[in-house]
């Protein structure tokens, strides 16, 4: 390891001088948690909007999905977080779903006590390989509030009961009202697999690029409809508009396709029935002649 790498590995420390660990998560992190988290809250950053403009594909965008979902000749598309202020100055069809001022990103955060804080952030390293930097916003949790129907479907099965979530009760450093310091994995638009091309980042392009995509872990299609369905189980109005109509896009390009297939097989047997009945009407061959 270099001298350059050691001191990036442990700058994290500087943000957690207790040595354990806040995550953010925006995208699959929200349903494919982390090992050895003991608290999981729902919450939100401020000052970022949610996009699914960063390249995906197999190795290069491990963190971003939990997986992979695209390939080098079809590359998928996943979300990644930017700043509103630079955001603003990018073209973006959708920039009238962004009302808010604060523009708020929903999503879960993670707590990774001290035992096991350098294992998980290594791990997360190793998950982010390329395109996503590591970077500390404050997050503010909302762990007070009931619990909306189905939130506990993106809870790790796998982890201990303490990780949870109660909602029974108040955790004091958990309110509203005391944000947290959280690490956050964010591909920048300087990254190489940032979508820089405005016509590729046309909601109506990037719906069509996840329509097709697919790589060694499923396909892109079922990234965008988990990530709509764990923040809708997140509760708390934490529905995302961009996320909400790439669905709706996708959705309508797969009925597209059912229904093309449908009329093609329908004119298939159309002609293939008509067929059958040319050749029953059709008299058959006399097999003698009254010369013979």
């Amino acid at each position: 390891m270099t001298v350059e790498s050691a001191e990036r590995k442990n700058t994290w420390r500087e943000h957690f001088p207790d040595g354990d660990l806040w995550v953010f998560g925006y995208g699959s992190l929200i349903w494919k948690s982390p090992p050895h988290f003991d608290r999981r809250v729902p919450g939100y950053i401020n000052g970022y909007v949610r996009r699914f403009w960063q390249v995906c594909f197999f190795s290069l965008c491990f963190f971003a999905s939990g997986d992979h979902r695209g390939t080098p000749e079809s590359p998928g598309r996943v979300v990644t977080v930017i700043e509103r202020s630079f955001w603003e100055t990018l073209s973006d069809p959708q920039k009238d779903m962004e009302s808010s001022v604060t523009s708020t990103v929903w999503g879960t955060a993670y707590h990774i006590p001290t035992s096991h804080a350098e294992e998980v952030h290594d791990y997360l390293d190793d998950r982010e390989i390329d395109g996503y930097t590591v970077h500390y916003t404050r997050f503010y949790p909302i762990s007070s509030n009931p619990v909306a129907p189905g939130a506990n479907n993106f809870t790790n099965s796998a982890a201990p009961k303490s990780a949870i979530i109660d909602r029974t009760k108040r955790d004091l450093s958990c309110s509203a009202s005391s944000p947290i310091t959280c690490m956050v994995y964010i591909g920048l638009p300087t990254n190489p697999r940032f979508l820089s091309d405005p016509t590729e980042r046309d909601p109506a392009s990037v719906a069509q690029v996840i329509s097709i995509s697919h790589g060694k872990s499923g396909k892109n299609m079922e990234y965008l409809y988990l990530l709509e369905k764990a923040l809708e189980g997140l509760g708390f109005g934490s529905a995302d508009g961009h996320v909400t109509e790439l669905v709706r896009r996708v959705k309508a390009i797969e009925q597209g396709k059912t229904e093309a297939g449908e009329k093609k097989s329908s004119t298939k047997a159309f002609f293939l029935n008509a067929e059958v009945s040319r050749l029953l009407e059709t008299e058959p061959p006399e097999e003698f002649s009254d010369n013979d």
